[in-house]
């Protein structure tokens, strides 16, 4: 208390704060017509998570095969991109954005559980975590962007559809490399948006739909949030993109104009659906041979082939190993009396200790036999084919349940496949190595005027494995200007041409690609690509470099540069 006002003992003063001490303290009445603040008002940033999340994970999913929404490959990224400009604090967004990847990549992976809940539970989450680091780099550069020239903004937006690229290739080197669904792959039905891959790979596909998101964000969050005008309305970011996706598509359409195709070979594809719990069965064997003879005999009576196909590991015994195997294969194609091309287990000094198991493919002819040593899988599925790191893992048993590790091939060397009096070189792709653009690009430079791809996706049941898997032939095609034929034991089965197009897919009456059958088709081939290389094939990869490039050169314009003042009217430049 103040020294001018001292409370003495018995003094009206000390009566009076006694007085004022006792009287009982009350909150005012509320207010009838006071409305509490709704959640989202108290929250404002849960209602912009909740819709990014579901937005996110939705659009994600029906991007890509089974369901096949390519269109909306151009915007699926836009409500993230959108709620980056907003500047969102950084831990909700982190947190909404990994979320909705981690469920979107587990969703397209689930056909993994049929072979490993494990493997679908840890390889889901990496490849969401992986492209999340998109989306953080996304909320980092959306608010410096504010106030920037145009030069700036766009350069920023080129940088980030190169980080796409970059993580897109990381993913097919890091942990021995899984580049599964590319954003390339979603548009394997419009090859319209396919053609720049001959020059620059399919990267430069994925590069040009992130531009398309990035543009469009910037679109709409001018109209929505900038507060603009009539013709102030328009977005130059917009504009560079439309600029971007002209020039990633037009220019190329010319290849695709005035084809001179002719006859290459026909091709029975025989796709015996045996059951993966019988495929290995000793007690099934035999009626695993009999099933394909029946298919193989029915197709080369019905369909007049030229070379008959089987998919991967379609015999129950490997080659080498067992001389009856051997046997029989050849005696089936004696009685075709045309070529066979087959995969099948193989094994390289059978029954000694330096005895090598491989995943392969083989020509058999019928004068001449199994033409050996065939082709070697190069690209092996850790813990599917061969146990990595085997003194840590060394109680692990790998899912094929023959043999032991599988030894990888080195060699891309195209198999010679005679087809009446030519001979056609024949580059040979076993299960998911179409899905490594390094592979097909070695085989192609190695001399192979076609590409083969036998698979066995039924592993991983009806559910969209086996089309996401073939999507990744389109973009090998493409990439290579050479057709590819494809032969699984189940489906997809059937052949595209040099400019990503379906020209024939193996479906049963139902319209199922999954089936028990054989059909031929009439493999054709533009003769002006014959002995020809794309410009990916002589250069490779370069656009990742490129990518790289725009990604450091972005970065540091933005970290560096500060934006102008604003402009004498009062408007902010962005």
């Amino acid at each position: 208390m103040r020294a001018g006002l001292q409370a003495v003992p018995g003094s009206p003063v000390n009566r009076l704060l006694h007085m004022a001490a006792s009287i009982p303290v009350t909150s005012p009445a509320p207010d009838p017509y006071y409305k509490l603040p709704t959640l989202w008002q108290r929250k404002p940033q849960l209602g912009w998570a909740l819709g990014v999340f579901v937005l996110t994970v939705v659009l994600t999913i029906v991007t890509f095969p089974p369901v096949n929404a390519s269109e909306f490959g151009f915007v699926f990224a836009v409500p993230a991109i959108l709620w980056a400009h907003r500047a969102p604090p950084f831990r909700i967004f982190v947190q909404t954005l990994l979320g909705a990847q981690v469920v979107a990549w587990t969703s397209l992976l689930s056909w993994l559980h049929h072979v490993t809940w494990g493997g679908l539970f840890l390889l889901g989450p990496f490849v969401g975590i992986l492209i999340g680091v998109w989306y953080v780099a996304v909320w980092w550069t959306m608010p410096r962007l504010r106030g920037h020239q145009v030069f700036v903004r766009v350069l920023a937006m080129l940088g980030l559809a190169g980080l796409w690229v970059m993580l897109e290739w990381l993913r097919g080197i890091i942990f021995g490399g899984f580049p599964w669904l590319p954003l390339a792959a979603s548009q394997w039905q419009r090859p319209f948006m396919l053609q720049m891959a001959a020059y620059a790979g399919a990267w430069s596909t994925s590069f040009v739909l992130v531009v398309f998101n990035l543009g469009t964000a910037a679109f709409a969050h001018r109209i929505f949030f900038e507060g603009v005008t009539g013709l102030r309305k328009r977005s130059p970011e917009f504009t560079a993109t439309l600029l971007v996706l002209i020039a990633g598509t037009f220019p190329f359409i010319g290849d695709t104009l005035g084809p001179q195709r002719h006859k290459l070979m026909r091709v029975s594809l025989v796709q015996p659906y045996i059951p993966q719990g019988e495929k290995w069965d000793a007690a099934k064997a035999q009626q695993t041979l009999r099933t394909i003879e029946k298919l193989t005999f029915d197709a080369n009576d019905g369909g007049v082939p030229d070379v008959i196909i089987w998919p991967e590991a379609s015999v129950p015994w490997p080659l080498k190993k067992d001389p009856n195997m051997t046997a029989w294969v050849e005696s089936v194609v004696r009685h075709t009396g045309k070529p066979l091309l087959l995969g099948a287990v193989s094994v390289d000094d059978p029954d000694t200790t330096n005895e090598k198991w491989r995943n392969g493919a083989f020509i058999v002819e019928p004068q001449n036999g199994v033409q050996y040593p065939g082709y070697a899988k190069r690209r092996l599925v850790q813990f599917g084919e061969y146990i990595p790191l085997r003194s840590v893992f060394g109680w692990l048993d790998k899912v094929v349940p023959i043999g032991g590790d599988f030894i990888p091939g080195d060699s891309a060397q195209p198999l010679s496949l005679k087809v009446g009096t030519n001979t056609v070189p024949v580059g040979v792709l076993i299960c998911y190595e179409d899905i490594f653009p390094s592979l097909a690009l070695a085989s192609t430079r190695a001399g192979a005027e076609v590409l083969v791809v036998v698979t066995n996706d039924a592993w991983y049941g009806e559910a969209g494995a086996a089309s996401q898997h073939a999507a990744h032939s389109v973009l090998r095609a493409v990439e290579n200007r050479r057709p590819v034929i494809r032969c699984g034991n189940g489906g997809w089965s059937g052949w595209i041409d040099e400019f990503g197009y379906t020209r024939a897919n193996l479906r049963n009456e139902e319209g199922s690609i999954y089936f028990r059958g054989q059909r031929t088709v009439t493999v054709t081939r533009d003769s002006r690509w014959k002995g020809r290389a794309s410009v990916y094939t002589e250069n490779g990869d370069w656009f990742v470099g490129f990518s790289g490039a725009l990604v450091a050169l972005a970065y540091v314009v933005v970290l560096l540069m500060r934006p102008p003042p604003k402009r004498t009217d009062g408007e902010a430049v962005y």
